[in-house]
């Protein structure tokens, strides 16, 4: 691996503009990794004539004294992006050759600010699973292996080819969503830092939906001085969005390293269930020594309405995948499967174009929708959603930052038969970041150590809503603390 593709984004922006290496330099360096690990499945779409291209243009920028905050830098972008001029598929065959005529606001704010895009990175289908297992393409695998074993493993979902790349060094930093932990659980599984900020803080617009009220895009990168430097140039208020909230963005870089003492820092009882691993517990237990040490106070709160996350996320994501789906028919755009009629073209093109986890929800969610069952699952979900976030709204009045494991177990082998074979198992790997979700917050997390088998876990840190500065300054503390040894 070149020297290069191990430098953060805040080195190598230091090095760029000390002109000791130049953006066309630390293009193809990642071009060269990319390359040579496609056998991780990372990327869907590469364009490595583009990005050298805009290399070339943030040279000249350079040159001119008229670099950007993210001047030359390589990132992957996740193809739920729509990316004007190159191919968007969300991971789904029935997107098939769909090249978006526009760009998100998200990359638009990425390339106004400098960044390089080296290609479209693998997903979940729609990005609905836990695993990157239901992608068209294949499933991205995790650079990492675990101890005396071969078998391949996932990366997690539904970003985990964003994950896979930025912990193998295929990128700087790559785009994210998370709709129910997407981009924190495969962060978790890769051994690097992700960030789910505030519902509202970055622009959907240009982002193909999944759940409209829960999707949120955020930056996975190396580690947290990444994360809020991306954010900063992520965030921002969008009239093309009627959910953008418009607030100011700080500064996020400008919290790192001040003194956490005096933080209160809350630990949920419910997250600490009877056989929970004892791993996790214990990775758990070390972050909330480290943070006690830095003169941290550690609260006990409780979030009582947290048993009823999953369900009540599994009723309302799916009834709004549901509803957003309902678009692909095979007339406008990607894939068309004649028909004698009208209507078989749509059953045709829907049963062959979406995927089986995708169909599972799609029913899943028009069940809750239909006639007799509105009242009794759906609106009874969203009257229990608002628990969840009036939960945390107590717990807020006692800490500042909830800190738990981000993921119940570390990463799984490919093709896992007991994941496979229920699905339930796997919609119980997002038991500690649903209810984030539901509730609409900011949260982060970042590489705690390594299980028995070798493999990277995570703690996630839950802040208030908009107070992505407290999480990222706790964060940054307990990363100097931990100095986890990236791949």
């Amino acid at each position: 691996m070149s020297d290069l593709v191990k430098l953060t984004i805040v080195e190598a922006k230091k090095a760029l503009d000390k002109k000791e290496i130049s953006a066309t330099e630390l293009t193809q360096a990642y071009i060269k990794e990319m390359q040579d690990k496609r056998n991780l499945n990372a990327y869907v779409e590469e364009c490595a004539d583009k990005a050298l291209e805009q290399a070339k243009a943030s040279d000249a920028k350079y040159a001119a004294g008229e670099a950007g905050a993210l001047e030359g830098i390589p990132l992957g972008i996740k193809d739920l992006f729509c990316t004007k001029g190159i191919k968007t598929t969300a991971c789904s065959h029935i997107l098939d050759g769909f090249v978006p005529q526009y760009e998100s606001s998200v990359t638009a704010n990425l390339l106004r600010d400098g960044a390089v895009f080296l290609g479209k990175l693998n997903m979940d289908e729609f990005a609905m699973g836990g695993s990157n297992e239901t992608s068209y393409y294949g499933p991205a695998i995790n650079p990492w292996k675990a101890k005396d074993s071969n078998a391949d493993l996932v990366a997690g979902g539904s970003s985990g080819g964003s994950a896979a790349a930025v912990a193998a060094g295929m990128c700087a930093a790559a785009t994210g969503t998370d709709t129910g932990g997407s981009i924190r659980q495969p962060a978790a599984f890769c051994g690097v830092t992700g960030l789910k900020p505030t519902y509202g803080r970055c622009s959907r617009y240009g982002i193909i939906a999944f759940a409209s009220s829960l999707d949120q895009a955020g930056p996975i990168a190396k580690d947290v001085s990444d994360c809020a430097l991306l954010l900063k140039s992520m965030a921002g208020f969008d009239a093309k969005d009627s959910t953008s909230a418009k607030l100011e963005v700080p500064d996020f870089m400008s919290v790192l390293g001040q003194d956490i003492k005096g933080l209160k820092v809350g630990v949920p009882a419910e997250y600490r269930p009877a056989g929970l691993n004892a791993e996790v517990a214990a990775c758990w237990d070390k972050g909330l020594e480290m943070l006690k040490a830095r003169g941290a106070e550690i609260v006990d709160i409780s979030l009582p309405h947290t048993q009823y996350a999953l369900a009540t996320y599994y009723i309302i994501a799916p009834a709004e995948a549901s509803a957003n789906l309902a678009r692909y028919d095979g007339i406008r755009y990607g894939l068309r499967v004649p028909g004698e009629s009208l209507d078989d073209l749509y059953v045709n093109t829907r049963t062959e174009g979406f995927g089986q986890e995708v169909k599972r929800r799609i029913m899943i969610g028009t069940y809750v929708l239909s006639a007799g069952y509105y009242d009794a699952y759906y609106l009874k979900a969203q009257k229990v959603r608002r628990l969840i976030r009036n939960d945390f709204i107590e717990a807020f009045k006692k800490c500042d930052v909830i800190l738990t494991p981000t993921s119940p177990t570390d990463a799984f082998a490919i093709g896992d038969k007991s994941m496979a074979e229920n699905p339930i198992n796997m919609w119980l790997n997002d038991v500690f970041t649903v209810s984030v979700n539901l509730a609409g917050l900011p949260a982060i997390s970042l590489p705690a150590g390594l299980s028995a088998r070798g493999l990277p876990l995570g703690l996630q840190l839950i802040g208030k809503a908009f107070d992505e500065n407290t999480i990222l300054k706790t964060a940054y503390a307990l990363e100097k603390d931990i100095n986890f040894v990236r791949k």
